[in-house]
């Protein structure tokens, strides 16, 4: 008899419930977000619908780059003033 537990190791692939647990959504709000094609790309794992976890880490990482307040770079504030054209009567 072992007395020794062996580690299990960690899941790949979660369902639409885990998933929006582990990104700290509704299970509703993922379901129309798939339904709408807007959120972490998902795929059909025997009738069930699954998110691979690093799909979704990434999905987040985009989602934060694609955002002004957390991108610098996208943030409107800090670029220069456009000029407008003087207007001729």
């Amino acid at each position: 008899m072992h007395d020794q537990i062996t580690p299990t190791p960690e899941a790949a692939f979660l369902n639409l419930t885990k998933a929006a647990e582990y990104l700290g959504i509704s299970p509703n709000t993922l379901y129309v977000w798939r339904h709408r094609r807007q959120g972490p790309p998902s795929f059909r794992m025997g009738g069930r619908v699954m998110y691979r976890i690093s799909t979704l880490d990434e999905w987040v990482i985009a989602q934060e780059q694609a955002d002004s307040r957390s991108n610098a770079a996208l943030n409107p504030l800090s670029r220069n003033p456009i000029k407008r054209a003087m207007r001729t009567p």
